[in-house]
């Protein structure tokens, strides 16, 4: 079974799981592996709003929770992306502090600067973005263009020297900024789900729709919304036939989608 010290999402199932798991580590505690209660911790997903309060199983209590990290990724009862983003956020700039002085060096090339931030800062900030939601909230605090101008620095205009617009920047990386980036990795993620088995638990999910109906008041934009966005942007009739064939999808929705 392995260790069972992490953190784990679960749903009304979790007593009756960790019930399970704490009878039957009798002949695992001879090996060493039993629950950590500190490291265990439990969530549930719901609208109501209620106090936490830990589970007691076996003399011991297990921690309720709002969020936690699983495989790098913070996932917490809201189900919003807000927080999990600006974490990636914070991680990107960390990075970006800890190579400064290679992005100001007057020796390394302007070329080899962009490849330095796409190797090294744009994977840690979008780690996990198949799954998000792109706001425009989310977009505006993504600091992409910070890097850029400090990559290829200002513009000289009739002995009056100017930072490079928006739109200058984005000509010159050709259009392949984060934004795109994101959206070509959402679609690769679309397409590997919908080739997908039947019987996997992905797929599973995929295909599920709840019973009960949405909560009133404006309604979240969910992640099928927004690719569903993307697909009508790249003009593709069909996609779904379209997402069969690993190639013909590759080439014609999540390449061109990295220069939207």
């Amino acid at each position: 079974m392995g260790s069972l010290a992490c953190s784990t999402l679960v749903s009304h199932w979790f007593r009756i799981y960790l019930y399970i798991v704490v009878n039957e580590n009798e002949s695992q505690k001879k090996k060493g592996l039993m629950v950590n209660v500190h490291k265990t911790k439990y969530m549930k997903c719901t609208r109501r709003q209620a106090q936490l309060t830990p589970i007691s199983i076996e003399n011991k209590e297990y921690e309720e929770v709002k969020s936690f990290k699983y495989l790098g990724a913070i996932v917490n009862i809201d189900n919003a992306m807000e927080e999990e983003i600006k974490e990636r956020i914070a991680l990107g700039n960390k990075a970006y502090f800890a190579n400064k002085k290679m992005f100001q060096s007057k020796i390394i090339t302007k070329r080899e600067k962009l490849k330095l931030y796409h190797t090294i800062i744009r994977p840690i900030v979008t780690y996990a973005c198949e799954t998000w939601i792109l706001k425009d909230t989310i977009i505006n605090k993504l600091f992409e263009r910070k890097i850029l101008r400090k990559i290829f620095g200002p513009i000289n205009e009739k002995g009056i020297w100017r930072i490079k617009t928006n739109q200058e920047l984005d000509e010159i990386i050709k259009h392949k900024n984060i934004i795109n980036f994101i959206r070509a990795q959402r679609l690769g993620w679309l397409g590997h789900v919908e080739r997908m088995q039947g019987t996997r638990m992905v797929k599973a999910i995929y295909c599920w729709y709840p019973i009960s109906s949405r909560p009133t008041g404006r309604p979240k934009t969910r992640w099928m919304d927004d690719i569903r966005k993307d697909i009508q942007r790249l003009k593709v009739p069909n996609w779904k036939t379209l997402t069969q064939d690993r190639k013909g999808w590759k080439e014609k929705l999540v390449e061109k989608a990295k220069t939207l």
